[in-house]
């Protein structure tokens, strides 16, 4: 199923646009703030985003920015009333994908998703994240925020496998086996110590990956 996020203060204009794609087919996320948006879009992206400009806590074009230093390629389309020729320039040039002004129909609406998605894709499957960390499986690039980072191939092996089972108990004989042991390198219980060690490291110990002492390893949003 499509997954759109829609980031909306106007309750009326949100529930209508939920209602309409639900119906269509399409799963929509309601989020008032922006505060919030950032914060579901760090635990899981959507097919699609679609943004309001004017928002009780900031500017949705910031928004927007901070979407494309993360996900260069997630889908963005502006739903605002501010249709000045300067603003939809701006909007475009921050990062939308697309722009449209309120008010609108549903149906316009849909067929600019549609138009979008056939251009796109659904760049969702591109990336995995926990927390602050995701990663571009198409560019095999690793982020920490926005900072790329320098992965071995091991140790981006080991992250790609634990953002695969986010919320998931790895064990460290199950790591072993999925990361080493299948390309036929037989290696020692402390290859896998110094591997999470080193990954650690360059990830400047994110709170997300956490140890389960004595059994393995584990991703998960924090709290």
């Amino acid at each position: 199923m499509i997954e759109i996020y829609y980031v909306e203060d106007d309750v009326d204009i949100s529930c209508a646009v939920k209602e309409f794609l639900g119906q269509q087919g399409y799963k929509v996320s309601v989020f008032s703030t922006v505060a919030s948006a950032k914060e579901a879009l760090a635990s899981i992206c959507p097919t699609l985003v679609l943004v309001d400009w004017n928002m009780p806590d900031g500017s949705g074009k910031l928004l927007v920015q901070w979407i494309r230093l993360k996900w260069k390629e997630l889908p963005v389309i502006f739903l605002t009333v501010r249709g000045d020729s300067c603003d939809i320039v701006s909007g475009f040039e921050n990062g939308a994908d697309d722009y449209i002004v309120k008010p609108f129909e549903l149906e316009v609406l849909l067929s600019h998703i549609k138009a979008l998605l056939r251009r796109t894709g659904d760049a969702s499957r591109q990336y995995l994240s926990c927390g602050s960390l995701s990663i571009d499986l198409k560019k095999m690039s690793v982020y920490n925020g926005t900072e790329e980072i320098g992965l071995s191939p091991s140790e981006y092996q080991l992250l790609l496998y634990l953002l695969q089972n986010k919320g998931k108990t790895i064990t460290r004989r199950k790591l072993l086996e999925e990361i080493w042991d299948s390309c036929g390198n037989y290696v020692n219980d402390n290859t896998l110590t110094v591997t999470m060690k080193r990954l650690r490291e360059k990830l400047h110990q994110p709170v997300c990956l956490k140890t389960v002492r004595s059994v393995g390893y584990r991703m998960e949003e924090p709290e």
